[in-house]
């Protein structure tokens, strides 16, 4: 039975909070408040499901203009390096093109490189990022006081 990816699927915040744990190794326990949170923020979002059953998952957030952000892309563990990863991304693509965007960002921990940049197509490019939890105010950046 094929896989299938659906793009903008009813969310189940139980369902999708349990796929993201199983990915990432959180607390399957802790329900995260996805439906809201895609309905507010997200150009898109793809669920891959075997059988009816969630195995992956990614969104898309955007500007409101040329520029889409990927965001949360997670495999369940028994279908990592099958396929699924590619073909949410491949999905959201589409997409992201269809809504008339011309960018798509993604950011990635190093042991993700061959994933974004040989598997779905991606350039490396500069980019930067702040970390803003642990920080005692906003007047830490960049060491003013």
């Amino acid at each position: 039975m094929p896989i299938d990816y659906v793009s903008r699927f009813p969310v189940d915040d139980e369902e999708l909070s349990d796929l993201h744990a199983r990915a990432f190794g959180g607390d399957a326990q802790r329900v995260t408040p996805w439906a809201a949170r895609l309905d507010r923020h997200a150009l898109t979002w793809i669920g891959a499901r075997d059988a009816g059953r969630l195995i992956g998952f990614v969104q898309v957030c955007w500007d409101g203009g040329e520029h889409a952000f990927l965001l949360d892309t997670a495999v369940d563990p028994g279908w990592q390096h099958r396929g699924v990863g590619t073909g949410l991304v491949r999905a959201a693509v589409a997409d992201v093109t269809a809504a008339g965007c011309a960018w798509l960002h993604v950011d990635f921990e190093d042991h993700l490189s061959t994933f974004y940049l040989d598997r779905c197509g991606f350039r490396p490019t500069a980019a930067g990022v702040l970390r803003l939890t642990g920080r005692s105010t906003a007047a830490d950046v960049g060491g003013v006081r």
